[in-house]
């Protein structure tokens, strides 16, 4: 059997992301010692309880000595400060990698700061609950889900391969994309969404309080959907925001657009339009579940995908093989 991909892992962050990658990879023996970094007493002495990191520092430098691999996993407005704090720690050889939701901010505010020597490796895990802190974590979180890396032109080909090995040996798969493109494809597949969750709560947050009362009472699928989604870290998604505004401002103002013709549509009875547009969507969310990424991100959630006959013939694809990984292409 093979040594592990890194034989120390600092985590300068332990909530949800950091505390999930370390019990994978520990439980996969990709990673030896594990060192976590947290603000908060009562965060680092969970974080060591529940096996997440075997020691645990508020002091980042400290965190990232002798480490071959760190992993920043923070909210990305806290990028730069973290940076100038490790800078100078860091060893000769090291790997440092995120799981930030923003790329290019991440490439602005970490890689100028690094010492020669040492390898950048951004990266994102599309996977997530809307739960946080270490206790949220658990080591199948990125099973079957994809990774994205963008390392900027140069970096050095065995520190990504070290790093896809990583995520791959979590069961994550793994794509490489260029930075402004992941930032472009993120504000519409997970930013613009986010963002209309946290609209729709909080118009409902807004109404009188005994038919707010009802709105909770009587919460259908889609409302509940939405408030999972709004129950997500609102500084985390502070930060995404503030730091991929122009991508979700552009994808904004095509959703601004579309509910225009929405509004439209409606008003003026035009049903033909209506139909279609919701055809549309619905085979969009057919090609989601043919690339497995229907189900939940939490297995301990039911799955969503396809079972019965019925089910599949709806959704146009053959019955998946459980021991079967979901496509690579993009």
């Amino acid at each position: 059997m093979s040594g592990p991909v890194f034989e120390r892992m600092a985590l300068i962050g332990v909530g949800l992301i950091g505390a999930s990658l370390s019990l994978a990879a520990q439980r996969h023996g990709l990673v030896g010692e594990v060192v976590g970094c947290a603000r908060t007493a009562d965060t680092r002495e969970k974080a060591e309880q529940l096996g997440i990191c075997a020691r645990s520092t508020a002091d980042p430098a400290e965190a990232v000595r002798e480490a071959d691999l760190v992993m920043i996993c923070t909210p990305v407005g806290a990028y730069a400060g973290i940076a100038e704090a490790i800078a100078p720690a860091l060893r000769r050889g090291a790997i440092v990698s995120d799981v930030g939701s923003v790329k290019q901010a991440t490439i602005r505010d970490v890689g100028p700061v690094l010492p020669d020597g040492v390898h950048f490796v951004p990266g994102h895990p599309v996977a997530g609950t809307e739960k946080s802190g270490p206790e949220a974590g658990f080591a199948e979180l990125f099973a079957q889900r994809w990774t994205i890396l963008t390392p900027p032109p140069g970096t050095d080909t065995r520190a990504v391969e070290r790093v896809t090995r990583l995520w791959t040996g979590c069961g994550a798969m793994v794509e490489e994309m260029d930075a402004g493109h992941h930032d472009r494809v993120l504000a519409m597949t997970s930013h613009l969404p986010h963002l209309i969750a946290y609209t729709i709560v909080s118009t409902a947050a807004d109404l009188e309080p005994g038919e707010m009362r009802e709105v909770v009472k009587f919460s259908a699928g889609g409302f509940r959907d939405f408030t999972r989604i709004a129950a997500s870290d609102p500084i985390m998604w502070r930060d995404i925001f503030l730091n991929n505004k122009d991508a979700v401002l552009e994808v904004l103002q095509r959703f601004n657009e579309d509910i225009t013709a929405l509004q439209r549509a409606i008003r003026w009875g035009e049903g033909d339009f209506l139909e279609d547009r919701f055809r549309r969507t619905r085979e969009l969310r057919h090609e989601v579940v043919q690339a497995h990424q229907a189900g939940s991100f939490d297995p301990r959630e039911p799955d969503v995908t396809p079972s019965t006959p019925a089910e599949r013939a709806l959704a146009g694809q053959a019955a998946p093989d459980p021991g079967t990984p979901g496509p690579r292409g993009s």
